[in-house]
C-alpha cells in the first residue's frame, strides 16, 4: 500500500462511494477504474473530507463520493477524449485529481438516495456550473448546502474553475506531487 495515500473508507468507515469512473456511467462511456476501485486521498484531504461528513451528519444528510485519487494515466486518456481544460485538467500541468488532493461529492440522504442537485455527475453543461442559478429552489439549496460544509472543512470551491458543483480541491494541493499508482496497488 501506498502511504502517501490513504483509503477514505479507512477515515470515514462506510462513507457512501460509488466511483463512476469504475462503470460505464460517464462521460467516456467506459470503465477506466477497475470494478473494485475505492476512494483514496491524501491523509489531511481525507480528514478534510471527515469534518464535512460530520457537518452534514447534524442535518441528516451525508456525502456520496463519486472520485477522488485518479492515475495520471486516466488523466491523460481523459484528454484525449475532452481536450478541453474548462472540463479535463490537461495532463501538461495535471490535476489535483491526481494528486490525492480533489474530491467529486454529492448530497444523500439518510436512506442514501442522492439529494436533486443542478445536474448530474460528469455533465458538461452549464447546467453544472456553480454560478448557474436557473435552478429549482431544492437544487439550489442542495449545492449551497454542499458547498457550505465543503467550505467549513476546509475545501475550495474553485471560482474560476467553476464548472463542476461537484468537485472540491484541499488549498495544499500544490505541495502533493502528481501519483500514477495504479488502483491495483493500493487496493
Amino acid at each position: 500500500m501506498c502511504m502517501e495515500l490513504i483509503r477514505l473508507q479507512k477515515v470515514i468507515p462506510g462513507i457512501a462511494e460509488e466511483l463512476v469512473y469504475a462503470t460505464a456511467r460517464n462521460f467516456s462511456g467506459q470503465a477506466v477504474y477497475p470494478s473494485n476501485a475505492a476512494a483514496f486521498l491524501r491523509p489531511n484531504v481525507a480528514k478534510r473530507v471527515q469534518k464535512a461528513q460530520k457537518i452534514l451528519e447534524k442535518r441528516g444528510l451525508a456525502l456520496k463520493v463519486y472520485d477522488a485519487y485518479r492515475p495520471f494515466s486516466v488523466q491523460k486518456k481523459f484528454w484525449e477524449l475532452v481536450p478541453d481544460p474548462r472540463y479535463i485538467a490537461d495532463p501538461a500541468v495535471g490535476s489535483k485529481h491526481n494528486r490525492g488532493a480533489a474530491v467529486d461529492v454529492t448530497l444523500i440522504d439518510e436512506q442514501g438516495k442522492e439529494l436533486l442537485m443542478p445536474s448530474e455527475f460528469d455533465d458538461f453543461s452549464i447546467r453544472a456550473h456553480r454560478s448557474f442559478k436557473d435552478l429549482s429552489e431544492e437544487q439550489l439549496q442542495n449545492r449551497a448546502i454542499l458547498e457550505d460544509a465543503m467550505e467549513r472543512a476546509g475545501f475550495l470551491c474553485d471560482r474560476i474553475y467553476d464548472t463542476e458543483w461537484w468537485h472540491f480541491d484541499d488549498p495544499e494541493w500544490s505541495v502533493y506531487s502528481i501519483l500514477d499508482i495504479p488502483f491495483e496497488e493500493l487496493l
